[in-house]
């Protein structure tokens, strides 16, 4: 089944500059094989690098609970290291396009 995939995550560590760098690598490594694209956001907030990841597209996840598992199977440790939050929707696409509207 394919979905539409919306996932948000905050990743945060000691200040060290370069974040989004490393965070992209992490991503790639993670979701490399999947149809999902990625925008990031770094900001130096009291001595840490955060970094906002807004992640979109189509999966063959058919729930929340499918990406929890493929993360925790498939995703760097550096992923589990600097994660501090998430924020996931997963829309299977039933008959036509969601978005849109149409079914």
């Amino acid at each position: 089944m394919i979905s539409e995939t919306y996932l948000d995550f905050c990743f945060i560590r000691e200040q060290a500059g370069e974040f989004a760098f490393v965070i992209d690598e992490v991503l790639k490594n993670t979701f490399g094989k999947k149809r999902l694209n990625w925008f990031l956001e770094e900001k130096t907030i009291d001595g840490a690098d955060m970094v906002i990841a807004e992640v979109k597209g189509m999966s063959d996840w058919s729930s929340e609970e499918d990406t929890l598992l493929f993360l925790e199977t498939n995703a760097d440790p550096k992923f589990w290291e600097y994660l501090q939050g998430y924020k996931m929707f997963i829309y299977p696409v039933t008959k036509g396009c969601n978005s849109c509207g149409t079914h």
